[in-house]
């Protein structure tokens, strides 16, 4: 939504414990926080509006908090869908097949990357590392990691979102969190020598 922002009233009680946690006198070092907290509450963008008050609960000019939200990637700058889909692309994702995910995504959404659906609940992009490598390819929907990714796994994890259905977040193959594909294979007892 744009047009005047403010924040709810459990919003506001947040923002107020987040910048009780800096020092007096340096209050602007909770921007990133309530950048986020704005973020969130406005659909998951950041309209003028919402900038503008966070500027004035934190008492900074509102360029600064404009240079803040546009420089950190994690910040939307204009509408998002209701899943924002963010594919990593990066060399490690890359090589273990990000371009059949993109592919994917595109094929199941209709859209393109930079392009939201006309029912404003999913948008595409590409983005650069998200930090999961050992578990490439991977994308980021909303909060949530999914990993080990295939074209397959991709398009059901879509589906499942585009009937409402939550899916299994994290690896997609039977590996638990990041260990070994074929499973551990050291440390696999406690005290023997």
């Amino acid at each position: 939504m744009s047009g005047p922002f403010s924040f709810t009233a459990e919003n506001q009680a947040l923002a107020e414990r987040i910048i009780a946690k800096y020092p007096a006198g340096r209050q602007a070092s909770a921007v990133i926080p309530l950048l986020d907290l704005a973020q969130r509450q406005n659909g998951g963008w950041l309209s003028k509006e919402a900038m503008d008050f966070v500027g004035q609960t934190l008492d900074m000019a509102s360029i600064r908090v404009y240079e803040v939200a546009s420089f950190y990637t994690m910040f939307n700058l204009k509408p998002v869908g209701r899943h924002f889909v963010q594919v990593c692309t990066t060399t490690p994702c890359w090589l273990q097949g990000s371009d059949d995910v993109v592919s994917a995504c595109k094929k199941s959404l209709g859209i393109g990357l930079g392009e939201t659906t006309a029912d404003q609940q999913f948008t595409l992009i590409e983005v650069e590392c998200l930090g999961a490598c050992v578990n490439a390819p991977m994308v980021q929907i909303g909060d949530d990691y999914y990993e080990d990714l295939t074209a397959e796994s991709m398009a059901a994890i879509l589906e499942d979102l585009k009937a409402g259905r939550t899916p299994k977040v994290g690896p997609q193959t039977s590996r638990k969190t990041s260990e070994p594909l074929p499973g551990l294979t050291t440390l696999q007892t406690v005290g023997q020598d």
